[in-house]
């Protein structure tokens, strides 16, 4: 009894740290990053002659919003979307990948890695020059992994606005511009947080692949939502603890899993896999891809 109570006090005293944690972080530590795929330097420039005044104000005003007089935060905010801008002004559309994880991965580095080329290569087929961007949501620390949680647990509603006051400062000012928000895993929850800001917008779109049992934009325009990759439901996405705690048991015994599916790297999540193996998958991004997205 004495070690029952160990154990009950050491969880209350994990969780009220936690919570301590959780309340005392920003709700915005840093603002985010953003690279061209297969990239390692963040996207940005200084020099903004060549940009016209008014697009310039423009960032300008919608840092402000975000920032208030936070000058550093401002001023990357305003160089990435404005590198933004000089990058996209020749593209029909852009993606805009949220990898899962703690947010501080490329999409390269996924075990998702193959699904940028499978799906580029349906959009340039219908017709479409692509830029593809992976998005950094949080630094690679403590109080970025902080941050991711706050807004997996939907209390941190500042990093959708982020993400949505970016798309939309290239949609008003790219009018020819389609964008899509690529999120997977853990990383459709600033999706999920950013589309009903962007829901009159019909210059962007969104697919969302295995999110949080709680996130859900299925019922949106433009948003192609899924939780299973046609072989089994993902236990992950459907909320299944009793699965993941299975496989989990049965992996560390030595017993090997049917189906694969793994969420922060090493935890089994049977069926939480969305890899561009799978032909239902294909064929459901395939024909959202060319029911908005065909020039031919």
């Amino acid at each position: 009894m004495n070690q029952v109570r160990k154990v009950q006090i050491g969880v209350l005293l994990t969780i009220a740290i936690s919570m301590v944690i959780v309340l005392c972080t920003p709700s915005t530590v840093v603002p985010a990053k953003a690279g061209e795929m297969g990239q390692n330097e963040i996207m940005e420039i200084n020099d903004f002659s060549g940009i016209p005044r008014e697009v310039i104000d423009d960032a300008v005003s919608r840092a402000a919003t975000l920032f208030g007089k936070n000058e550093g935060k401002c001023s990357d905010f305003v160089s990435q979307v404005l590198a933004l801008y000089e990058e996209a002004k020749e593209i029909d559309v852009l993606v805009i990948v949220n990898s899962g994880g703690w947010g501080w991965s490329a999409i390269a580095e996924s075990n998702e890695k193959e699904l940028a080329p499978g799906i580029d290569g349906i959009l340039t087929e219908l017709g479409n020059a692509t830029l593809w961007i992976d998005y950094f949501r949080t630094d690679n620390s403590f109080f970025g992994a902080i941050g991711e949680f706050m807004m997996a647990m939907s209390t941190n509603p500042a990093r959708g606005q982020e993400l949505a006051f970016r798309t939309e400062f290239l949609t008003d000012n790219l009018p020819d511009l389609k964008v899509i928000l690529l999120g997977i895993s853990n990383g459709c929850t600033i999706c999920s947080g950013a589309m009903p800001l962007l829901a009159e917008n019909e210059q962007v779109y969104s697919i969302q692949l295995g999110p949080p049992v709680w996130n859900n934009n299925s019922h949106m325009e433009r948003v192609l939502l899924l939780r299973t990759n046609g072989t089994i439901p993902d236990s992950f996405s459907h909320g299944d603890l009793l699965t993941i705690f299975r496989a989990n048991m049965e992996s560390a015994c030595g017993i090997s899993q049917e189906y694969e599916g793994d969420i922060l790297l090493y935890i089994g999540a049977p069926g939480h896999d969305y890899d561009w193996k799978y032909d239902w998958l294909k064929l459901q991004i395939n024909n959202f891809l060319n029911e908005y997205f065909s020039k031919n």
